[in-house]
């Protein structure tokens, strides 16, 4: 099996470092790769509600119980050979594709409140792994032939277009998408079958003569409606990195694509970034904005409640409790969007003294914008199901998606200057 990563990666080791507050986890030369446990947790969950999971992934219940009837290899990399990388790296090996990884991206976060500014203790960071990385792993399921049926589902569950990994899946990380599926089908009952069996090779790069290709084409998730945004900007957007070039104080985000050419990588840089979870963060205090509205309750009155309180936030988007614990995951997931490289757009800026009219000392800044008029991008967004059946919450939900393509709500930083007005369509499947 074949995957690749259509956003970025955070398959965390829950440790920090110097540099970041979350890292991802890595493999003995430095190369990120998906722990087998990752793939078999995500996969089980997706599962739970229509399979026999005990039967399948196995259970332990005082002195009953029995292993799992299937079984993950660790996800490798694919180096720049086009094969999975296995054992230490020689010097030789150390081309340009794989110093790219010395140094991953590192996301910037800031939560913001309902004033629009930034929560106390509310930054904080996380490594990422590129887009386009791929990987490769591989998937045993030992059974008598009565559980055929239960692997397809396993298998189809990987081609679904809402299958991710790792963290920070609902705010634009982690989605997979299979590239190549091979299967194949062994009775060791009988002779030659078993045979093929005991001689098959555990590397990950091994030609087995007995894999089959089968279809890789993506399946709809029944589980989920997704909400597809065509937008076009109007003029200037600008999502910010945080920190300047010799150009400009504040400038655009961006991130390096991988592309594959003839099953080999190829490195693209200056990919402009527009995170899902920037997008996320708008869409979920807009929400809260209409379900206050439609349910008449007024900031005047001092009964409109934050984002933090708000029940169509909190059916949505999740929520916390006050001691910190985390009690209903997030049910909206807001893929990344990495667009080419486009034309840049300085603004200088300086602020004025209201009294006097000149500028204010130490105030002058100027700020590197995407041009976007020649962009057109398109934002996906999936919603499982069971967090739409309230319709005064849908209602609240789509309503604030038709702000974003009528250009009411602005995406992105610059909004109060005109920036990150955007206008388009939705397309909306069941």
């Amino acid at each position: 099996m074949i995957v690749q990563a259509e956003t970025p990666l955070a398959i965390g080791t829950g440790e920090k470092s110097i540099l970041s507050d979350a890292t991802v986890v890595t493999d003995v030369n430095g190369l990120p790769y998906i722990p087998g446990t990752s793939l078999a947790g995500v996969i089980r969950s997706q599962l739970i509600s229509c399979l026999d999971i005990d039967t399948i992934f196995g259970f332990q219940e005082k002195d009953k119980g029995h292993g799992s009837f299937i079984v993950f290899s660790d996800a490798m990399m694919i180096g720049s050979d086009g094969k999975p990388v296995e054992g230490l790296l020689d010097s030789k090996d150390n081309d340009e594709f794989y110093s790219l990884f010395r140094e991953l991206p590192i996301r910037q976060h800031v939560r913001i409140n309902s004033k629009g500014t930034g929560e106390k203790n509310g930054k904080f960071d996380n490594v990422v792994v590129y887009k386009g990385c791929r990987f490769c792993f591989e998937m045993e399921f030992i059974s008598d032939g009565s559980l055929s049926n239960d692997f397809s589902q396993v298998k189809n569950t990987l081609l679904h277009s809402t299958f991710r990994v790792g963290g920070n899946t609902r705010s634009g990380l982690g989605k997979l998408k299979v590239v190549r599926m091979q299967t194949a089908s062994l009775d060791l009952n009988k002779q030659e079958d078993l045979e093929a069996f005991v001689n098959k090779s555990a590397s990950l790069s091994s030609n087995w003569d007995r894999y089959e290709d089968v279809s890789t084409e993506v399946k709809k998730d029944d589980n989920y409606i997704t909400y597809t945004l065509n937008l076009k900007p109007d003029d200037f957007f600008l999502f910010g990195s945080g920190m300047g070039d010799d150009e400009a104080d504040i400038t655009p985000v961006s991130e390096t694509v991988i592309e594959w050419k003839e099953e080999r990588p190829s490195v693209m840089t200056e990919n402009i970034l527009i995170p899902g979870s920037s997008v996320k963060g708008a869409l979920a205090h807009r929400t809260a904005y209409y379900w206050n509205k439609n349910a008449k309750l007024y900031a005047d009155d001092n009964k409109g409640l934050s984002c933090n309180e708000n029940p169509a936030v909190q059916t949505l988007f999740g929520y916390v409790d006050s001691t910190g614990k985390k009690v209903e995951r997030g049910h909206v997931f807001v893929d990344d969007l990495l667009l080419s490289k486009q034309n840049d757009k300085i603004f200088n800026h300086v602020a004025i003294d209201r009294f006097t009219g000149g500028s204010m000392d130490g105030a002058l800044f100027t700020e590197k914008t995407t041009n976007g008029k020649k962009c057109d991008l398109t934002v996906n967004i999936a919603v499982e199901r069971k967090a739409l059946e309230n319709e005064e919450v849908k209602k609240a939900f789509e309503m604030s998606l038709d702000d974003i393509c009528n250009g009411i709500l602005p995406l992105g930083g610059g909004v109060n200057r005109g920036h990150g007005i955007f206008s388009g369509t939705i397309k909306k499947e069941e």
